[in-house]
């Protein structure tokens, strides 16, 4: 028996099986030709199976597969790294290999941590609480999960968790202080400023998705949130952690989101679409200031943390075919989105308004709830696995959190599958929905 991701064991969906897929679709034992809506979570951000990555792929096996990356190097991890860091405009030094977003995040939080042990000063001894938000997910390892909000995803484990202290969300969609963009002055972060204030000393670092917080709805927020966190955390020398597992590569219409919002974090993570969802590959990116904290002839400052396959060298080939397509194709694709999506909003707004809210695009990302009581607006809420059955069966893959329905697609889809997608999600709302009472 396979126990699948986030199945329900005793549930009654049965497993699909794919044989093949080429560009955004999937193909089933059955001949079912699958949309993948979603990029396969994520990842597949030029579709199945691109040319370019399956021969990078066919042309590194001829020469290297892996070999053990302590004490070791090789021309396809030397290349991405030196490639990777110029995507950021000299924002970083060092790249530090790993397999998954998860283990990205870990490698960030244990850096920050010895950052601190490293410098050896009295006055960073009490450094131990991260600071973490409502709507946020990291990952499923135990350090991700502490850095997660309250959700199906942790809280079952918290009594494993290291010390956080929880803040609100942003959510410039939903404001909770019925804020607009136009009077928001950052209010989500007035307590964590008062909190920095009086004992700022204590926190080690700060982790958040940038512009949008993914597996927990797709909740936006606006440049001016990260732009007032940077400078809080910068008063109090807080090691700041972008997550840009899912927002970066061009995800948001930039390299990554943090550069949207002009500013630099001290360590950004990167996986999902790395290899264009071929292979696993993560990276961690470190300022130099980071660095600077492990330069030295002491063993007890180096840093002993490694993953049997990082390094990769047929996945850092991969990863470097796929990071040309972006360079050759990244910013037309994704701009092409901009226009699709406004006039795909002004569609729901109009027809669907009681059955849908807070409809929402940012690059490739389209985002929406469906208003029904059937529970939790989270990831348990029913109804998306009822709108999950019912756009599969018309041959798109999507996966709702909760009621919050979304779409991640491949950035070269074709037109006409952009709007298969959005026509099934259009019979599904005008045929399968009622309007509240």
């Amino acid at each position: 028996m396979i126990w699948h991701p986030m199945s329900i064991l005793a549930g009654q969906e049965k497993e699909i099986s794919i044989v093949s897929a080429k560009d955004e679709y999937l193909y089933t034992d059955q001949g079912q030709k699958i949309i993948d809506a979603i990029s396969s979570w994520w990842t597949c951000i030029h579709g199945h199976r691109h040319p370019k990555i399956m021969e990078a792929i066919r042309k590194q096996t001829e020469s290297l597969d892996h070999v053990i990356f302590a004490g070791f190097t090789h021309e396809p991890a030397e290349r991405l790294s030196d490639e990777i860091l110029k995507t950021t405009k000299g924002d970083f030094e060092a790249v530090f290999f790993s397999d998954n977003g998860s283990n990205a995040i870990e490698i960030a939080v244990k850096l920050a941590v010895q950052f601190f042990k490293n410098k050896n000063l009295s006055k960073d001894s009490q450094r131990k609480t991260w600071i973490r938000f409502t709507k946020s997910y990291h990952g499923d390892s135990i350090g991700a999960m502490s850095l997660g909000g309250q959700s199906v995803f942790t809280r079952i484990f918290r009594d494993l968790n290291f010390p956080t202290k929880e803040y609100i969300s942003p959510d410039c969609t939903n404001c909770p202080f019925a804020k607009s963009p136009d009077t928001c002055n950052v209010e989500c972060l007035d307590e964590m400023a008062e909190d920095l204030k009086k004992n700022g000393e204590q926190f080690v670092g700060a982790v958040v998705e940038p512009l949008v917080s993914g597996a927990n709805g797709m909740v936006f927020h606006d440049v001016k949130f990260l732009q007032r966190l940077r400078k809080l955390t910068q008063d109090k020398d807080i090691i700041l952690v972008l997550d840009e597992v899912f927002t970066g590569l061009y995800r948001t219409g930039e390299w990554y989101a943090y550069q949207k919002a002009e500013i630099k974090p001290d360590m950004i993570c990167i996986a999902k679409g790395l290899t264009g969802g071929t292979l696993p590959l993560a990276l961690t990116l470190i300022t130099e200031k980071i660095v600077d904290a492990f330069r030295s002839d002491d063993v007890n400052h180096a840093f002993y943390h490694g993953h049997t396959m990082a390094g990769s060298a047929i996945a850092c080939s991969a990863a470097l075919a796929s990071l040309e397509i972006l360079q050759e194709t990244g910013e037309e694709n994704i701009s092409r989105f901009v226009s699709y999506f406004q006039l795909k909003k002004k569609t729901f707004d109009e027809k669907f308004a009681g059955k849908v809210k807070n409809i929402r695009h940012l690059g490739a990302i389209f985002a929406m709830e469906v208003v029904q009581d059937l529970g939790p607006d989270e990831y348990l809420n029913p109804i998306g696995r009822k709108i999950r059955a019912k756009a599969l069966a018309e041959g798109v893959l999507i996966r709702p959190l909760g009621n919050t329905v979304y779409i991640t697609p491949p950035y070269n889809i074709h037109k006409a599958s952009l709007d298969q997608i959005f026509s099934v999600l259009e019979a599904i709302l005008e045929k399968e929905f009622t309007l509240p009472a």
